[in-house]
This record gives structure tokens, sequence and C-alpha cells, in this order.
């Protein structure tokens, strides 16, 4: 038995625990199919300003869902393919698949009018822009820092092999899609 595999047991071991010390729910699944690949929760923005390309301003404490990739269940899916290129392409899949239930939950949701959009950080980005979403670097580098540091695993995990180059050129950043935009593009896809 591979490191990876014993770390993805014992992520998968830990992560009932992580979940239940968060604020993070479920996206119920309408259709009764597999369970969303995100979780989400309620959250005001501490970040510097950000002008998004529909004109939607992103400012320190306004309303934002916070988007958290369900690892465990994603590093499961892509354990056995040997191409990063591959990994990246279902891990792609699985997000997209996944938009259409978050915009109904956005939607539906009891502060809907107040929420400004999603937000998200990760160090797998790329490809995100033909989902709809923004890339904005992280301003604070003692946050970049820590989320380097905390991102780190899932990043290890992806690839098969990682590098100080791969390191180089994915580094953690916000992604932000304006809820006009989530629910134009994937609100009634289900």
């Amino acid at each position: 038995m591979n490191i990876k595999l014993y770390v993805l047991t014992l992520w998968q071991i830990i992560d009932p625990i992580y979940f239940m010390f968060t604020r993070l729910t479920y996206i119920d699944d309408l259709k009764g199919s597999n369970r969303n690949i995100f979780r989400v929760r309620l959250t005001r923005y501490k970040g510097k300003e950000s002008i998004l390309s529909d004109g939607t301003v992103i400012q320190k404490n306004d309303l934002l869902i916070k988007i958290h990739l369900h690892n465990v269940h994603l590093m499961k899916s892509v354990r056995n393919i040997k191409s990063d290129v591959r990994k990246a392409m279902v891990i792609h899949q699985n997000v997209q698949k996944s938009l259409p239930q978050l915009a109904e939950y956005v939607n539906n949701h009891s502060n809907a009018s107040d929420i400004k959009g999603i937000i998200g950080i990760t160090m797998l980005n790329r490809g995100s822009s033909k989902l709809g979403f923004e890339t904005v670097e992280i301003s604070n580098s003692f946050y970049k820092y820590f989320k380097c540091i905390a991102l780190l695993p899932i990043y290890w995990l992806s690839v098969n092999s990682l590098s100080s180059n791969s390191l180089k050129k994915h580094h953690p950043c916000y992604l932000f899609m304006s809820k006009e935009k989530l629910l134009n593009k994937y609100f009634q896809q289900m």
C-alpha cells in the first residue's frame, strides 16, 4: 500500500470530525444521485475589494457562499488515474456537474437577496474560468502562505509527482463567481 493511500484512508477517518466542527453543510442532491461535490457555508468576505468581470464589486463584509470541495470523495474518484491531465478533467467534470445544484441552493437560500456570489480558495484553478469562475490573487502574504500549507496535502494527493516547479505555478488564490453569473449560467440546468 503506498503512502498516498494511507493518507487518503486517514483523511477519510478525520473528515467527518472536521465536518462536524465546521459550519459546512452539504447541498442535497434533489435527484437522488451522487452527493454534490460542494460543501458550503455562508461567510462574510474579509479580503481586499475585487471587481468581477460582470461589474459585481465584492467588498469587505459582503455576504458570500464559501464553497469547499469534498476532497476525500474527489480524491477517491481519481486515485487510480495515472495522468494528471485526466485527473484534472475528472475534477473539472465533478465541479461542473455540481454547479447547477449550487445555483439552486443559492437561489433558494433564505439570504438569497443579500448574497453577492460564491467564493472558494484553491491551488487547483486551471480550467476554472471555463466554468465561470474568476481568479483573484490573495493579497495578504501571511494568509496566502497559511493557505498554501493547508492546501498542500490535497494538491499532493491530486498530482502524480510533486515538484518545486509545479508549486511555483500553483499557488492558492480566490475563485469568485457573482450570484448573477452563477444563476444565469447554471440555474435550472438540472
